[in-house]
Protein backbone atom coordinates (compact mmCIF):
# COMPACT_ATOMS: atom_id res chain seq x y z
CA UNK A 1 0.00 0.00 0.00
CA UNK A 2 1.09 3.63 -0.84
CA UNK A 3 0.67 6.82 1.18
CA UNK A 4 0.79 10.21 -0.20
CA UNK A 5 1.72 12.90 1.78
CA UNK A 6 1.10 16.32 0.24
CA UNK A 7 2.86 19.52 2.92
CA UNK A 8 2.12 22.68 2.46
CA UNK A 9 2.21 26.08 4.40
CA UNK A 10 -0.69 27.27 5.66
CA UNK A 11 -2.91 30.52 4.30
CA UNK A 12 -1.25 33.46 5.86
CA UNK A 13 2.52 31.80 6.56
CA UNK A 14 4.71 33.71 3.93
CA UNK A 15 6.48 31.46 0.94
CA UNK A 16 9.72 33.37 0.09
CA UNK A 17 10.22 30.14 -2.10
CA UNK A 18 6.56 30.68 -3.73
CA UNK A 19 7.34 34.26 -4.09
CA UNK A 20 10.54 34.31 -5.96
CA UNK A 21 9.17 31.15 -8.53
CA UNK A 22 6.59 33.21 -8.88
CA UNK A 23 8.48 36.79 -9.77
CA UNK A 24 11.00 34.12 -12.20
CA UNK A 25 8.06 32.96 -13.85
CA UNK A 26 6.93 36.42 -14.62
CA UNK A 27 10.85 37.26 -15.43
CA UNK A 28 10.32 34.59 -18.33
CA UNK A 29 7.10 35.97 -19.38
CA UNK A 30 4.70 33.23 -17.69
CA UNK A 31 1.97 36.10 -16.97
CA UNK A 32 -0.79 33.59 -16.69
CA UNK A 33 -0.39 33.03 -12.61
CA UNK A 34 -1.37 35.00 -10.30
CA UNK A 35 0.40 33.05 -7.59
CA UNK A 36 2.84 30.30 -6.50
CA UNK A 37 2.89 28.26 -3.15
CA UNK A 38 5.56 25.71 -2.62
CA UNK A 39 5.43 22.63 -0.71
CA UNK A 40 6.59 19.16 -0.54
CA UNK A 41 5.19 15.42 -1.49
CA UNK A 42 6.21 12.60 0.57
CA UNK A 43 5.70 9.05 -0.83
CA UNK A 44 5.68 6.32 1.76
CA UNK A 45 5.37 2.52 1.14
CA UNK A 46 3.67 0.89 3.81
CA UNK A 47 3.41 -2.53 4.81
CA UNK A 48 -0.25 -2.37 6.15
CA UNK A 49 -3.37 -3.70 3.89
CA UNK A 50 -5.46 -2.04 6.23
CA UNK A 51 -6.11 1.86 4.85
CA UNK A 52 -8.08 2.80 8.07
CA UNK A 53 -5.04 1.89 9.96
CA UNK A 54 -2.58 2.94 7.51
CA UNK A 55 -4.30 6.07 7.71
CA UNK A 56 -3.80 6.69 11.62
CA UNK A 57 -0.36 5.67 11.38
CA UNK A 58 0.38 8.37 8.51
CA UNK A 59 -1.63 10.71 10.85
CA UNK A 60 0.87 10.64 13.30
CA UNK A 61 4.15 10.36 11.23
CA UNK A 62 2.81 13.93 10.35
CA UNK A 63 2.12 15.26 14.14
CA UNK A 64 5.14 13.79 14.75
CA UNK A 65 7.86 14.14 12.04
CA UNK A 66 6.74 14.87 8.42
CA UNK A 67 5.13 18.48 8.64
CA UNK A 68 5.65 21.23 11.24
CA UNK A 69 1.69 21.67 12.07
CA UNK A 70 2.56 25.18 13.76
CA UNK A 71 2.83 26.54 10.15
CA UNK A 72 2.25 23.65 7.70
CA UNK A 73 -1.14 21.86 6.75
CA UNK A 74 -1.23 18.42 4.95
CA UNK A 75 -3.31 15.99 2.96
CA UNK A 76 -2.69 12.34 3.62
CA UNK A 77 -4.32 9.84 0.17
CA UNK A 78 -3.57 6.18 0.74
CA UNK A 79 -3.89 4.34 -2.24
Amino acid sequence: MKAVVNVYLKNGVLDPQGKATHHALESMSFTGVNDVRIGKQIILQLQSEDKEQALIEVKEMCEALLANTVIEDYDIEIK
